[in-house]
């Protein structure tokens, strides 16, 4: 079954790829708000979710993070990584540059050696204040499941009917090599059409494009919980690892999950 998360602060919780890792969710703790609309996201439809549209204020973000990383030090189990994420695209939020500001000087002052990851679908790469948090941030990691603008709409549903993957591969570019790139592999079928991108038509076009953007790392993975489309079918880890050795042999390290 499908879920949102319910508090502005979420958490620990032991993360596949990036170990104890306290969450911050951005958007509204009732409802979904996303730039996608993925057909494997853990959150469920954006339609099933719509209830209010409110950003999470800053400053309350602000307060909760500090009490709760007091706390965790205290109690000594600092987190390894304070990770943005939550009920959609984090970095949607008009004050996304000055949280993340805030929440670095909070790392630097409770907890130095956490670090500070934001999992996006890159759809915001064209808003300069965005990019430079990024920046900013340890793990820029940034979502790219195609190389081609069907499948994306058919994996991800963009909605922006503008969505392109040029755009965004030249948005992951200016980033010089210093973000994550993950992508989800996954096959079956959504709403009778099918989907796979393990197929090597799809797989050889994303390669070029990862030899392209030429990130510090490469994450790779499969389905791991409930999805709002019940066709999907997880691919296997030893199918993974061969994807991740054509990459590792680009020069990019790249983790299975």
């Amino acid at each position: 079954m499908t879920s949102l998360f319910h508090d502005i602060i979420f958490g620990p919780i032991h993360s596949r790829r990036l170990g104890l890792s306290l969450g911050v969710n951005l958007l509204p703790t009732e409802s979904k708000l996303c730039s996608f609309d993925c057909i494997y996201c853990e959150c469920g439809w954006n339609a099933e979710h719509r209830g209010l549209r409110r950003f999470n204020p800053r400053e309350e973000v602000q307060r909760l993070l500090s009490e709760t990383l007091q706390k965790m030090v205290a109690d000594g189990t600092p987190p390894d990584v304070i990770t943005f994420a939550g009920n959609g695209e984090p970095t949607m939020h008009p004050d996304f540059e000055a949280i993340i500001d805030d929440t670095i000087a909070l790392r630097d002052k409770f907890c130095p050696s956490a670090k500070v990851s934001v999992l996006s679908n890159a759809t915001q790469l064209h808003r300069e204040g965005v990019r430079r948090a990024l920046l900013r941030v340890d793990n820029p990691i940034l979502k790219l499941d195609s190389a081609f603008d069907e499948t994306v709409r058919r994996m991800n549903n963009p909605q922006n009917n503008n969505y392109s993957v040029r755009d965004v591969v030249d948005g992951m570019k200016s980033f010089d090599g210093q973000m994550i790139l993950q992508t989800m592999f996954l096959r079956g079928t959504c709403e009778e059409v099918a989907i796979d991108n393990t197929v090597e038509r799809e797989v050889a076009a994303w390669l070029e494009l990862v030899a392209e953007i030429r990130p510090r790392q490469v994450m790779v993975y499969s389905l791991d919980r409930d999805t709002p489309c019940p066709t999907l079918e997880k691919v296997s880890r030893e199918e993974l690892q061969q994807i991740a050795a054509r990459v590792e042999a680009l020069g990019i390290p790249c983790s299975v999950a």
